[in-house]
């Protein structure tokens, strides 16, 4: 029984490796990254609207992230 799924990450990963892409095909090396303190610029909670819900992202008082909905 075939189980693998075209499009699963690792699927796609190893593809990848098997063949050259063309620059339209290429995946980004790394996802985007944004610093906590250019999302909370202060704060110590944000908003987050996802899909119409709302999610708080919390800094806690270890300096931990928690996300809530």
């Amino acid at each position: 029984m075939n189980t693998h799924n075209p499009d699963d990450f690792r699927y796609r990963f190893r593809r990848a490796e098997t063949h050259t892409p063309m620059r339209s095909e290429r995946m980004p090396l790394s996802p985007r990254t944004l610093s906590s303190n250019s999302l909370f610029q202060g704060e110590h909670e944000i908003g987050i609207e996802h899909h119409g819900a709302l999610y708080r992202l919390k800094i806690t008082r270890q300096g931990k992230l928690i996300l809530n909905k």
